[in-house]
């Protein structure tokens, strides 16, 4: 059986850090980074904005996304921001 996971790109306040992780539980993630509950990156730049989200079928689905997804340049991870959420509001509420 396939379990829903995510990839998701996380921002500081400024949207000039960008974190991307994969997760089965975004909303779990998301609270976690925000309120710095794991120590490393997203603590010590201060991402707590959730910017991106996609749904994919299984976790290797997600784990292969996120690999390509970092692997990638800055600007196509800022183009795959603006393209679902161009005002790069916090999507957290909407999980």
């Amino acid at each position: 059986m396939n379990r829903q996971s995510y990839v998701y790109i996380m921002a500081n306040k400024s949207d000039r850090v960008l974190y991307t992780g994969v997760t089965t539980d975004p909303k779990r993630r998301a609270y976690e980074h925000r309120e710095k509950l794991s120590r490393g990156f997203t603590t010590k730049y201060n991402v707590t904005k959730l910017v991106y989200y996609e749904v994919l079928e299984g976790v290797e689905n997600a784990i292969r996304r996120e690999k390509q997804t970092k692997g990638g340049s800055r600007q196509k991870k800022l183009d795959l921001v603006n393209s679902v959420n161009p005002g790069w509001r916090d999507l957290y509420d909407e999980l």
